[in-house]
């Protein structure tokens, strides 16, 4: 139970940046921060290792971001699973198994995302939009494609926080959600999924050099 809170408290301060893009990390500086044995930490790390957000590295680990080819195959396949639990969705929704609160939700999700962007709160922007998107694969209700598209989240955004602040194109990112949430309620399969895989591919497209940004951002922590 211990390894699995500290996997989870590790895990969160690396995707929310508490811990960024190059930072190393060791088992003696993390249990210190903690207030926890290293055996906890040393098989949190192996987790996250292979989740893909850190990479051995001499003694310790180093938080790691993909290089812009890797960020550019991650977004490709962000956008073929989104496409499918978008379709998946709006045939769940055509079918009459989502609950008309689960939509609302999304609709209300996305128009509060417009008004914290407009605020400027762009760290909150960024967590809205994530669970945005997560509440339209799990409005597809397939476990599988969730799994994987919470991994790829948590790479993405670990590999360009460097980069996009403030946001990239803001005022598409919500009229694309508004689309999308228009044919997944009106059960258009087809047009849903091929909104959502547009959105990904526009995303991509709009991010900055994610290898200029996190070139030699390597920091020590702790020793």
């Amino acid at each position: 139970m211990q390894t699995e809170s500290v996997y989870r408290r590790l895990r969160e301060q690396i995707v929310t940046g508490g811990y960024t893009a190059g930072e190393r990390l060791t088992e003696l500086s993390v249990s210190a921060a903690l207030e926890v044995s290293r055996t906890p930490v040393r098989e949190a790390l192996r987790r996250l290792e292979g989740d893909g957000l850190v990479r051995s590295a001499g003694r310790g680990v180093i938080v790691a971001a993909l290089s812009g080819e890797a960020l550019a195959h991650a977004y490709a396949v962000r956008a073929s699973l989104e496409a499918l639990t978008a379709e998946t969705a709006a045939a769940r929704q055509r079918a009459g198994r989502i609950a008309p609160a689960d939509l609302a939700d999304l609709g209300r999700d996305n128009t509060l995302l417009a008004e914290i962007t407009r605020a400027g709160d762009y760290d909150q922007a960024m967590l809205l939009n994530r669970r945005f998107h997560r509440r339209v694969a799990e409005l597809a209700a397939n476990p599988i494609a969730l799994e994987m598209l919470d991994r790829l989240w948590d790479q993405i955004v670990v590999s360009t926080r460097a980069s996009l602040t403030p946001p990239q194109r803001p005022d598409a990112v919500v009229a694309e959600h508004r689309l999308l949430v228009r044919a997944i309620a009106d059960g258009e399969a087809e047009r849903a999924g091929r909104i959502a895989a547009g959105h990904a591919r526009a995303t991509a497209l709009a991010v900055p050099d994610v290898d200029a940004a996190n070139h030699g951002t390597t920091v020590e922590k702790g020793s």
